[in-house]
């Protein structure tokens, strides 16, 4: 079997720290179950982060369907920074107690993994960049890293039902294997060409066995105006000054005609790499650096009982609004019960933290993972990465 935790276990409340069972046992045996707010927030990001994408909403729309509370969100997609609360739930602590713990794991690790997509994406500035990280993670875990990859702003996922999920063809190229199996990266492009319709471009995979320049113009005298582009996967213990690489691969394929084929690069790229990197490429496979993203740290305080603010030390009591300028985007913290705020430019506050659950039913409309993705680009656009 897998070692995989069912549905079931996680709606059951199985899938839980073993001290927010023994809470319950002890508030039970002590006939108490207060009335509480919770609220989820993150106090900083990853590697200095300035804001984060928040994901993993759905999942706990569908969770969150199964427990008596009443819930205000962000939607997904939504960019946050650190001490805004992100979700504020409200019900009777014995109800959800056991619930903290996969409603956390259900943000942070789809946060971390949106945020770094978006980040890359920026980074690479219009160039396309494919999710190609599946298989580094568990293969359970594949459709859920691949959506968020997607929603953070990747142009497309790798995994045929990553792409069933968010309602996208799969991308990818050929793998080395092929090559392998054939002997030849010629004679396996010309199979890829002869098999597979037209609707699927021409990449060529070009480190398995020869030096990078010969086998990228190898392929394209094989192909010729039918290769789109060529894939440089070369292994980090071959690859030297890779951008060398890249512009001696360009100088040859342009001097003999060739500079309608497009340079596509994986293996091991990074954020530092992306900028360095684009002069020479249009576009980027990019696996474990958005599969192994840093989960975001968000943790769940309980800052209101029965009505009156209190929170532990180094949290702040009370229920809280979150809002953001509709003119210039400033944002504030305030507390939940005041009204009629103005922000100093003159525009006016809107809430981000919005009505969400109420006892299992969903208060607004969740959008598609392509109308999501759509807005994280437009909410990012002019955000700084530093």
């Amino acid at each position: 079997m897998f070692h995989t935790a069912d549905p079931d276990d996680i709606i059951g409340g199985s899938i839980t720290d073993v001290y927010f069972d023994r809470t319950v046992r002890i508030l039970k045996a002590r006939g108490m179950n207060p009335h509480v707010k919770a609220e989820f927030i993150a106090k900083s990001l990853p590697e200095d982060w300035p804001w984060g994408i928040l994901a993993g909403m759905e999942e706990v729309f569908h969770l969150a369907k199964h427990i008596p509370l009443k819930m205000r969100a962000m939607k997904e997609g939504s960019v946050f920074f650190p001490y805004e609360p992100v979700i504020e739930i409200e019900g009777l602590y014995r109800d959800f107690c056991v619930y903290e713990t996969a409603l956390l794991g259900l943000i942070c690790q789809a946060s971390g993994i949106a945020t770094r997509a978006a980040r890359l994406k920026k980074l690479a500035q219009g160039r396309p960049v494919i999710s190609f990280g599946a298989r580094r993670m568990h293969p359970i875990l594949a459709p859920m890293i691949e959506r968020n990859a997607f929603l953070g702003g990747c142009d497309g996922v790798s995994v045929l039902k990553s792409g069933e999920i968010i309602g996208e063809d799969p991308m990818g190229t050929m793998p080395h294997a092929l090559i392998i199996c054939f002997g030849s990266t010629v004679e396996a492009v010309k199979a890829y060409d002869e098999v597979l319709g037209p609707a699927v471009r021409r990449v060529a995979l070009i480190d398995t066995f020869l030096d990078e320049k010969f086998e990228c113009l190898n392929v394209a005298e094989a192909l010729g105006k039918r290769l789109f582009a060529v894939r440089f996967d070369t292994p980090s213990s071959r690859r030297g000054n890779f951008y060398r690489i890249l512009e001696e691969a360009r100088w040859e394929l342009d001097t003999r005609g060739y500079g309608h084929v497009k340079f596509y690069v994986s293996g091991g790229i990074q954020e530092k790499d992306v900028p360095v990197l684009n002069p020479l490429v249009h576009g980027y496979g990019i696996g474990t650096s958005i599969s192994n993203a840093p989960v975001v740290d968000f943790a769940m305080d309980i800052m209101e009982v029965e009505g009156k603010p209190v929170a532990k030390r180094g949290k702040w009591s009370g229920s809280k609004r979150v809002l953001e300028c509709a003119s210039c985007r400033a944002r504030r913290i305030v507390p939940n019960s005041r009204a009629g705020h103005t922000c100093t430019c003159g525009g006016r506050f809107r809430d981000v933290l919005l009505p969400a659950m109420d006892k299992g039913r969903l208060l607004f409309r969740t959008d598609t993972p392509a109308r999501i993705r759509k807005g994280v680009l437009k909410r990012v656009a002019d955000l700084p990465l530093a």
